[in-house]
């Protein structure tokens, strides 16, 4: 699956799978119920603070479809062992859809 730049979806790779994160309003709610206000995240981000907790959360939440089995220790685990330069593309796109209000 891939994803859709004109829908602001973003890609990330987990345990060689491509997954699409789609930073639907409902996502965002979610992450942001558990998160926290997204400004503030954003805010976080841009100064280097964002935690690798709260980047998987936020990705966890905007997944757009969970592969079967698939929990989310094992997603954490995936994203961290793909590296944070791997995931720092699929990020950007998430921030600024959520700077942008989409």
């Amino acid at each position: 699956m891939s994803a859709n730049p004109a829908r602001g979806e973003a890609g990330v790779r987990v345990a060689g799978v491509k997954l699409v994160l789609r930073p639907s309003f409902g996502a965002l709610v979610a992450a942001e119920q558990e998160l926290g206000p997204l400004f503030a995240l954003v805010e976080r981000a841009a100064e280097g603070r964002l935690g690798l907790g709260e980047m998987v959360a936020l990705f966890w939440h905007c997944l757009k479809e969970r592969p079967e089995g698939l929990t989310r220790e094992a997603f954490g685990e995936g994203v961290a062992a793909g590296g944070l330069a791997a995931a720092t593309p699929a990020l950007r796109v998430l921030i600024g859809q959520i700077l942008a209000g989409r």
